[in-house]
């Protein structure tokens, strides 16, 4: 079969990471939202680097040979593209961070050119550099006596060609200096919203550290190393605590080979080949750029513009929910009905409450959940801590391999277990990705069921920045579908088989497979919706294909990488894909499969990607209640008409906006705020308002904000 509609899973991540920039060239969006869409441009890129670059780096080492199964590219091709496309996107970047300043110079706000200070603000900045600044450097020189340093992954750094000026021979060497550490990044002219960054301010006046030195040309830079740790399963073997162990891995990271070295400016060739001599890296993973190396500076420039309010998105607030009674216990009503909650548009205390009731309820006897990413203040945290010293007996399944958290779930799980609650750790070999929580009460001479699953973390921060679902039930079949997760969980072990949940790695993808096969069988009558945040899987991507050859309608809303090409006639040409990148990151798992009374809705924590389904343990929970799958339903369908925020993956592998002409704009995103605040403001008898305007919404639970929401008709 023709692998002519796979796309490459890298260079399909970076152009989802194209779409975040486009976000920041946006002019619609106010202009400091799009400064922080340069910033999550720039930060999505270290991370791809660190893990996926630094994935690759290690196949050249050790497997150069190797394809990878869609386009059948080899490590050092797949490195050379991404090298290319990278180099593309870094201009465009460029000139957006110098638009939006422009843009913000007019508030006050100025990055200055260091070149083109006046007298005053140079007399001001070398004063201050030499009080402030050159106390606290660190100096290294290269040279035969001083070994190179270590450089930091992230880590700012000014290099010199310098030459000693007693030095007859005129031989040259090279000093480097440490920006970031200790320091300010960045410095203000006082009374003024004029800044220079701390490296930019170091390579100005490097001259007075090297005072015995002529300064022959001066440069900054930064390092990104290799970030992916591998888990070495006989490290399970081992009779040390788990923790011990990840904590010298994360350590261990911070040593890794270099990927990526970036330079701010047009340093000369000759101090790039130095550095890059050092570091043992080729000059093909070089990158130059004008605009700033790390992008984090930009909180602290947003306080100083925070009081001008049409610099940022209005601000929005979750709301209540419209299916929770305020004066009813939580627990009670889940006993009657299902609730479905949709963050960031509702708000996740409404699953807080449900912790803290049952850390208090008699009848509650015991709590199960799974931990991959939470808060650092964290109230679900205090929620089990509570219930555990009230006498609950709390299970927490703490995934120490979270990447980049695996600190922040050390430092909980040690908490949880002082706090008496029984801690367990991952299976040997898959992270456990699932979101899944467990009540068990006694009800008279019965044992009954609280069970929830959601699409994203247990995170009161994100939930308030990532679009996710969660589903509270007291359904018996979900209730002892979960208790044999836990079971199997607690012993080390995966599930083989559930009744109504769909479980990875051994009962998710084969049922996921079986529902496709099902609409393949009604042909033009089929249908399938999927909302993930990436497509992957290999085998999944060809049932996909084969549901299109057969007349199967289907939908695809994918934020991130799609290795999928839809639109190619005779695979693919039933397929549509969309994505929206917006004020939200969109999170939200969906499985839609037929339509009508054969109808199958699920909510997931599970992408369709092989370490999603074959890697993992992820949870599918059904929708079962017809008035919430319905309600799922329109979300999904709401996303597909969205004409602001969505882009299409055409036949071409491009993606491009989705034309709003002749139609109401319709932003998702703002779409389903606006809704949360009406169904909010009509329980509480509270008449709001939703019109594209800046006319107060008068909030039921706080002050009254402004918005600008198009009301969808």
């Amino acid at each position: 079969m023709s692998n002519g509609f796979y796309d490459n899973r890298e260079l399909s991540w970076l152009k989802f990471n194209a779409r975040v920039l486009e976000e920041a060239r946006d002019e619609t969006t106010p202009l400091f939202e799009r400064l922080r869409f340069v910033q999550i441009f720039c930060s999505n890129l270290d991370e791809f680097f660190m893990i996926r670059v630094g994935s690759l780096h290690d196949k050249l080492l050790y497997e150069p040979k190797d394809r990878e199964n869609k386009t059948n590219m080899n490590a050092k091709e797949q490195l050379s593209a991404i090298a290319k496309r990278v180099k593309s996107l870094l201009p465009i970047k460029d000139e957006a961070y110098s638009e939006i300043m422009q843009g913000l110079s007019e508030y006050g706000v100025e990055h200055l050119n260091e070149d083109a200070l006046t007298p005053e603000e140079d007399a001001f900045l070398k004063a201050y550099f030499m009080r402030e600044v050159r106390p606290l450097l660190f100096t290294g020189v290269v040279d035969k006596k001083h070994p190179v340093p270590f450089l930091k992954s992230g880590e700012i750094y000014i290099g010199c060609k310098i030459r000693k000026k007693t030095d007859a021979s005129g031989k040259a060497t090279f000093g480097i200096l440490p920006a970031s550490e200790n320091l300010p990044r960045v410095v203000f002219l006082p009374g003024t919203g004029k800044f220079i960054l701390i490296e930019e301010l170091i390579r100005r006046y490097v001259k007075q550290v090297f005072n015995n030195f002529d300064i022959i040309s001066r440069c900054i830079f930064r390092v990104t190393r290799n970030a992916d740790i591998e888990i070495d399963e006989g490290l399970f073997d081992h009779d040390v605590d788990f923790r011990d162990i990840m904590s010298k891995l994360v350590k261990k990271r911070k040593k890794l080979q270099p990927v990526r070295v970036e330079f701010q400016g047009a340093p000369d060739s000759e101090i790039v080949s130095v550095i890059t001599k050092m570091l043992d890296i080729s000059e093909n993973y070089v990158f130059k750029q004008t605009a700033p190396l790390s992008m984090g500076f930009i909180f602290v420039i947003e306080k100083r513009l925070e009081k001008q309010a049409e610099l940022f998105f209005d601000p929005l607030v979750p709301q209540k929910s419209a299916d929770i009674l305020p004066d009813v216990p939580l627990i009670e009503q889940i006993k009657q009905h299902d609730i479905l909650l949709n963050y960031p548009y509702e708000n996740i205390n409404h699953f807080i409450n449900l912790l803290e009731e049952a850390a208090v309820n008699p009848n509650v006897s015991s709590i199960k959940i799974t931990l991959y990413r939470v808060a650092r203040d964290s109230k679900i945290i205090n929620a089990l801590n509570k219930a555990a010293e009230n006498g609950k007996d709390v299970l927490a399944l703490v995934e120490l391999r979270a990447r980049f958290d695996e600190e922040n779930n050390i430092g909980w799980s040690k908490q949880l277990e002082e706090a008496g609650v029984t801690v367990i750790y991952g299976l040997e070999e898959l992270k456990v990705h699932s979101k899944l929580l467990l009540i068990t009460l006694r009800d008279g001479n019965n044992v009954r069921y609280i069970t929830q699953v959601g699409t994203g973390n247990y995170n009161e921060r994100t939930s308030k920045l990532y679009t996710d679902l969660t589903l509270m039930t007291s359904d018996e079949d979900l209730g002892a579908d979960a208790s044999v997760v836990f079971n199997a969980l607690i012993v080390g072990s995966t599930v083989e088989s559930t009744n109504r949940l769909l479980v990875a790695p051994k009962g998710l993808k084969s049922r996921i497979v079986s529902f496709i096969d099902n609409e393949i069988t009604y042909g033009r009558d089929g249908y399938i919706g999927i909302k993930i945040n990436s497509l992957t899987d290999r085998d999944l991507i060809e049932k996909l294909a084969e549901a299109s050859r057969a007349g199967v309608t289907v939908e695809l809303i994918v934020r991130g990488i799609c290795c999928l090409i839809p639109g190619i006639e005779g695979a693919t040409e039933n397929i549509r894909v969309i994505s929206i990148v917006g004020r939200f990151l969109e999170h939200s798992r969906i499985y839609i499969f037929g339509r009508g009374d054969r109808r199958r809705v699920y909510i997931s924590s599970a992408d369709f990607m092989t370490r999603n389904t074959e890697r993992r343990v992820e949870v599918a929970a059904p929708i079962l209640d017809t008035s919430l799958a319905n309600r799922v339903c329109e979300i999904f369908s709401t996303m597909l008409a969205d004409n602001v925020k969505a882009r299409e993956l055409g036949a071409d592998g491009k993606y491009t906006r989705v034309s709003s002409a002749g139609k109401l704009p319709l932003n998702s995103q703002l779409h389903f705020y606006e809704e949360a605040y009406k169904a909010a403001a009509a329980v509480t008898g509270v008449i709001g308002r939703a019109e594209v305007s800046n006319k107060p919404i008068e909030k039921p639970q706080d002050k009254p904000i402004k918005v600008k929401i198009r009301r969808i008709r």
